[in-house]
């Protein structure tokens, strides 16, 4: 009997998402992030083909590069639709994108430092390259790995890792397509251009997308627009441009139409439409999230090679990566948030973003003094340490003393709202 037939994919295919349905469970018992799970079973699944003496080494690395593309798209789409634009949360929203900001370039130079000093790499412009990735933090892992904190704590995180994502690959591909500049002016005026570009194509773009949303009537419209978005994507990056923002603005403006849609621009809009597409747009990009993650972690873990993971050199490497992300991140968390800065201190994951670029640099750029192991030990460790801190702190229950005066203001007005349900009721 042929082993690989339609039906046994079918059925490993779909075993896979059933455990990765019950590998999401037990994160939340045990905090234990599921991305390492998943790659744990990535890891037992090339075991086993190596066993069976079956190579599919080609198309999986085909198909990681494909899901990781898919993947960040619905990442940053699922994100930017959860983000809500509030007056009350211009302070935090400006407080994690300078975490976010500051925390990738210091990083970044921090490990392009430690790759060049070390002698790995021999010229700064490839350590740095080779240093972006591994500054970048996973909003795949820390996302849905974030649910039990309070508020506060719990946005910061999501739009830091958000932030880091986006700023993250733009200052990677701006770096690689401004390889061949001369001057420091040039790479300036280049990537300002860029960026101002990227921007301006990216609110016209997501204005027309959400306008037109709105009066298609055919039933099966999501995936068509998630289709123009990939397409939109992918042409982007065909120009160098940061095409990523196309899909955080468009998330951002289809979830918040009543803060960019004011004045004579309201009249184009139908909220009530509006607001059942933007949820079922939610859906989408949940369900379609976790299936792009699932199947590429578990392919990463594919890939994984484990012959050098008793190299001395790239341990220690690896564990200087660390200590410098986690020492910069000590500082600019006690400089900004000030508070209490656990877990945040230690949810500092690297994962889908960091492999994709890596898989992403030029044969010219390659550095053969480059471990790959180093890559591995970075993901696992931070994965293992974001899982420590959050087994550490538990269950958060927001501090009183620490509430700000909108928490009690909410409180109120739910107190208020289930009074008035009580009323109705008893009058019922």
């Amino acid at each position: 009997m042929d082993l690989f037939n339609a039906y046994t994919e079918a059925i490993a295919i779909s075993a896979v998402v059933i455990i990765s349905y019950f590998f999401n469970f037990v994160s939340k018992k045990t905090k234990i992030p599921s991305v390492l799970l998943l790659i744990g079973l990535g890891i037992g699944a090339q075991e086993y083909l190596k066993s069976a003496e079956i190579d599919l080494q080609k198309y999986i690395m085909e198909a990681l590069e494909l899901l990781g593309i898919i993947g960040l798209i619905m990442i940053v789409l699922e994100a930017a639709l959860d983000l809500k634009l509030k007056r009350e949360k211009t302070p935090l929203l400006i407080k994690s994108f300078l975490v976010g900001i500051i925390s990738l370039i210091l990083t970044a130079f921090a490990i392009g430092g430690i790759f060049y000093y070390s002698g790995i790499i021999d010229n700064t412009f490839d350590a740095l390259l080779y240093a972006i990735p591994l500054s970048i933090l996973s909003s795949a892992i820390i996302i849905p790995s974030v649910g039990s904190l309070i508020g506060e704590k719990k946005e910061f995180l999501i739009y830091e890792s958000t932030f880091s994502d986006i700023l993250g690959i733009m200052f990677f591909y701006f770096l690689l397509g401004n390889a061949d500049a001369t001057t420091t002016s040039e790479v300036i005026i280049d990537v300002s251009g860029s960026i101002l570009l990227t921007i301006v194509l990216s609110i016209v773009i997501s204005y027309i997308l959400v306008v037109l949303l709105q009066r298609v009537e055919a039933k099966v419209k999501l995936f068509f627009f998630i289709s123009i978005l990939i397409a939109l994507y992918s042409i982007g990056k065909t120009f160098h441009l940061s095409s990523l923002l196309i899909i955080m603005v468009f998330g951002l403006v289809l979830n918040n139409y009543n803060v960019f849609f004011k004045g004579f621009l309201k009249k184009l809009i139908k909220p009530k439409v509006l607001d059942e597409i933007t949820e079922d747009f939610h859906v989408v990009t949940n369900e379609t999230a976790f299936v792009v993650r699932t199947f590429f972690f578990v392919i990463f873990g594919m890939t994984l090679d484990f012959s050098g993971i008793t190299n001395v050199s790239a341990i220690l490497i690896a564990l200087g990566v660390l200590i410098a992300t986690y020492v910069i991140r000590f500082l600019l968390l006690k400089i900004f948030v000030r508070k209490s800065i656990t877990p945040q201190l230690w949810i500092a994951p690297r994962g889908l973003i960091t492999v994709l670029l890596f898989f992403s640099i030029p044969v010219a750029n390659l550095a053969e003094g480059f471990n790959p192991t180093i890559l591995l030990i970075v993901i696992l460790a931070s994965s293992f340490i974001m899982s420590g801190g959050l087994i550490a702190k538990g269950e958060d229950i927001p501090d009183t003393e620490n509430l700000v005066f909108e928490d009690w203001k909410e409180l109120d007005q739910e107190i208020e709202e289930l009074s008035k349900q009580e009323e109705e009721k008893s009058l019922s």
